[in-house]
């Protein structure tokens, strides 16, 4: 978007309208449209989740980046509290930099009493890592994209981005048939994805309930 106003652009996840991306869903104004991945729209969602594991849950972790390294932080960040706040549950979010402080970022969760801990996907990339942290700590990993899950993480609550990638390209076809992107109305996903690691989950002193079993689409062992 600071390259050009005029180029049109495809998106595919991220909050749009609460990072100032569009003016709306249904008309989004600009050269941007595309896909929302509601991943700052999950939050009650993914409490409902986190409790149904965790029974005697009573504070959440949340790892986010600075809104100076990724704007997205603010809304994700608040969506999470506001879910914990409705479910009256104790959040604890913790705002980094960069990789170099997740190790001082879960030591200040953990001393809070954090018991589980929603995840940026900013931080993807460090599932691995991430998972050796929160297992000295015996927190609760959840993210926003199964990788993590796979990489040893406990759950995740996010969009189906493989079939958002798939959508994507209706939109990039309607483009090069002449629509113009300042009309062409976001969509948000009406799929959800619930992956879980049964192995993590064991290794935590935590079961799945037949209740959530219901609802999950994957679990890992």
């Amino acid at each position: 978007m600071a390259a050009t106003k005029t180029i049109p652009i495809v998106m595919v996840a991220g909050a749009p309208l609460q990072s100032g991306f569009i003016k709306s869903l249904s008309e989004p104004g600009g050269n941007v449209t595309g896909l929302s991945g509601m991943d700052a729209e999950l939050g009650g969602k993914r409490i409902q989740v986190l409790r149904e594991l965790i029974p005697n849950l009573n504070c959440v972790g949340v790892l986010a980046t600075t809104t100076t390294t990724d704007p997205f932080s603010q809304p994700f960040v608040a969506d999470v509290q506001a879910a914990a706040k409705a479910a009256n549950l104790r959040a604890s979010p913790v705002l980094i930099g960069g990789s170099s402080e997740l190790e001082e970022a879960f030591s200040l969760m953990a001393k809070d009493g954090a018991q589980a801990v929603i995840v940026q996907g900013f931080f993807g990339p460090f599932a691995g890592r991430i998972v050796q942290i929160v297992n000295r700590h015996r927190i609760g990993y959840m993210s926003t994209d199964r990788s993590a899950v796979v990489a040893g993480g406990l759950v995740s609550v996010s969009a189906n981005f493989p079939i958002l990638y798939e959508q994507a390209a209706t939109f990039v076809d309607k483009i090069l048939k002449g629509e113009n992107p300042a009309r062409l109305p976001v969509e948000q996903p009406s799929i959800f994805q619930i992956t879980v690691n049964n192995r993590t989950v064991q290794a935590l002193g935590l079961s799945i309930s037949p209740t959530l079993l219901a609802q999950i689409d994957e679990v890992i062992d």
